[in-house]
């Protein structure tokens, strides 16, 4: 049993494996201030709804972009894993070269969703990630990572006008029924959803004109679902694209029993 984390700046999404096949995933908010112990006591509410116990956990993959977090997962590993965890970094193997001019520069979730999205589709393609940062990660025909894009995510960008302008505020992340708001409300959530969705055809468009070449986009994170379906360039959308990635890491990397 494999347990594949993906700590993010907002969400943790949490996937349980049973071989190579996801038995069961959460989304939970992310906490800068939890502890290992607190980690441990969740993991185990978590499996606890499946009958299980955190002993029953052969090993743990986790990809973390909060540095705070990875220390404490380190320590889940000592503690409570018998050291079988491992961390996405550096001196994991991937198989997949870097052609970035500073390889270490490359965040974890953007390596793995690279990754997922290059095993999935199989030659030239670009992983879109919607989380606290819209991420655009390219992956060449021939299986390496070139570099991406990275720009304001949905939620940043609301924080930041309703922050910013005394007579906005937060609207639901949906859209309206029209792209011209007869509120100030609808108008905010039209901004939001077809202003995203704009920009990720314009990034996608540009991206490919960059390459010369067709390249699969596939969506990932959690508000994949919510401005995916009105981009024209986005051909996928994988919710479980970051935890796939962690599994094919882990099988590259599994540590001698």
């Amino acid at each position: 049993m494999l347990l594949a984390i993906d700590a993010g700046n907002t969400q943790t999404h949490i996937g349980m494996y049973q071989s190579d096949e996801l038995a069961e995933h959460w989304r939970l908010h992310t906490d800068r201030d939890v502890t290992v112990d607190r980690i441990a006591t969740e993991l185990a509410g978590l499996l606890g709804l499946r009958g299980l116990r955190l002993s029953d956990i052969d090993g743990a993959i986790v990809s973390s972009v909060v540095p705070v977090l990875s220390h404490e997962y380190e320590l889940l590993s000592e503690r409570y894993l018998e050291g079988q965890l491992l961390m996405v970094g550096p001196r994991l193997k991937t198989g997949m070269p870097i052609r970035m001019d500073n390889p270490h520069e490359v965040g974890a979730d953007r390596l793995v969703n690279a990754l997922a999205a290059y095993e999935r589709i199989g030659t030239t393609c670009i992983a879109v990630d919607f989380g606290t940062a819209v991420n655009y990660d390219v992956v060449s025909s021939e299986g390496e990572y070139l570099g991406g894009v990275l720009a304001p995510g949905v939620e940043v960008s609301l924080d930041a006008l309703s922050e910013r302008a005394a007579r906005l505020f937060k609207v639901d992340l949906e859209a309206p029924k029209a792209t011209i708001g007869r509120s100030t409300y609808a108008a905010l959530q039209s901004g939001m959803v077809y202003g995203f969705a704009g920009q990720v055809d314009g990034i996608l468009g540009r991206i490919r004109e960059e390459l010369g070449e067709e390249a699969t986009a596939v969506a990932t994170g959690g508000h994949a679902p919510i401005i995916a379906p009105h981009c024209d360039l986005i051909d996928e959308v994988d919710d479980l694209l970051t935890l796939t990635g962690l599994r094919l890491i882990w099988e590259r990397n599994r540590p001698a029993a």
